[in-house]
């Protein structure tokens, strides 16, 4: 029998409650968890309870759709990044540790800058899950070492692997990740190609210059 059609009694007419732990397609919750914002000012919360299952969704879905760019460990040197994409600010700034949760919702959800939206691609609830998993990442990466237990040492930071050849560029040795300056990383293959053309146009022009 096909939903709400007319049965052979009234019972079989009334709507039966969702199965329990399913969410309806059409369930659009509170406005701020549709929108990160508590009227015009962006909200500081998770709006539903965060446990470690959440945490690992968030893990997931952040390294499918914005690892790309922002990099595994948030530091905006994402493997697009290194093959000549606009980099994105990295997570582990001062401005980004101190902005509000709903900020990252509401950029995951209308984009900023050269970020596209990506509303359709992930629904609100994972959009939430991003933003936790981005603060616990924030905080990974920048603990205090005192909150270390009694006795641990810092582990020593493991060798970082270099740039995969494609098949179209060769393999880069030097490390490819890592909390660093643009300007600090390796130029990827499109940026040097752009770098050879302006060197090429510079001495066009100058052999073009009258004496």
């Amino acid at each position: 029998m096909k939903p709400l059609r007319p049965g052979a009694s009234w019972t079989e007419s009334i709507p039966r409650t969702p199965v329990y732990g399913t969410v309806a397609r059409d369930d659009t919750g509170t406005p701020y968890f549709n929108t990160g914002y508590n009227g015009k000012v962006l909200g500081n919360v998770i709006p539903f309870p965060v446990d470690r299952a959440v945490l690992e969704r968030g893990r997931e879905r952040f390294d499918i759709y914005c690892a790309p760019c922002h990099g595994r460990t948030g530091d905006g040197r994402g493997m697009i990044v290194q093959r000549g994409y606009r980099r994105p600010p990295s997570y582990h700034t001062d401005r980004l540790r101190k902005i509000a949760l709903g900020h990252f919702f509401d950029v995951i959800t209308n984009g900023f800058g050269a970020m596209p939206d990506y509303a359709a691609q992930v629904n609100p609830h994972d959009r939430w899950a991003i933003a936790a998993y981005i603060r616990v990442l924030q905080f990974s990466q920048n603990a205090p070492a005192s909150m270390l237990p009694a006795g641990a040492a810092l582990p020593e930071s493991p060798a970082l692997p270099g740039t995969p050849g494609s098949g179209a560029t060769p393999a880069q040795a030097e490390p490819q990740s890592g909390n660093l300056p643009a300007s600090e990383g390796p130029p990827s293959p499109v940026q040097r190609k752009a770098e050879q053309e302006e060197i090429k146009r510079e001495q066009k022009d100058r052999e073009v210059q009258p004496r």
